[in-house]
């Protein structure tokens, strides 16, 4: 799988087209863990910040291939079954304005990976460092993936909707 740039991806494409206008972006985040229930975690390039696998959507691309494409270019592993647990499209907690200056509001497709495989890849084109944290021991992470984690705890099967 050939990894495109920002330029070549259907969002460098659009944001092109509209400048700085707000637009809706359909966009995947993943949360896996390890055999010691450890959870991994990639430093980002563009801000060196530590965050979960998280992509947007390319054009003729399904969500689920959204997710496996993210974690395969963030971190090299392969995923084989993921379950979908939570949609987030609540404006107040979706809208984002990139250090670029570029305003997004993201519906966000929220995956917990069931089965994966590979080696970690610990330095990609997108990512400086990943790693698999104990939960207690996580290194500094914006407060949407302590929610997240949150959401994923009390997920029952019925999918949760913000």
């Amino acid at each position: 799988m050939s990894q495109q740039s920002y330029e070549e991806s259907y969002l460098g494409q659009l944001r092109k087209m509209v400048g700085q206008e707000k637009v809706i972006i359909i966009a995947t985040r993943v949360v896996i863990f390890d055999d010691d229930g450890r959870l991994l975690l990639i430093q980002r390039n563009d801000n060196h910040r530590w965050a979960m696998v998280a992509g947007a959507m390319e054009l003729d691309e399904s969500i689920y291939d959204c997710l496996v494409r993210e974690v395969q270019e963030e971190s090299g592993l392969e995923v084989h079954r993921a379950t979908l647990f939570a949609i987030w499209s609540d404006p107040a907690k979706t809208s984002i304005v990139t250090q670029w200056g570029d305003p997004y509001q993201l519906i966000v497709f929220i995956f917990r990976v069931d089965e994966w495989s590979g080696e970690l890849v610990r330095e990609t084109d997108e990512t400086l460092d990943a790693g698999f944290f104990s939960l207690d021991r996580l290194p500094e992470i914006a407060p949407h993936y302590h929610e997240t984690l949150a959401d994923l705890e009390k997920f029952d099967g019925q999918l949760i909707l913000k």
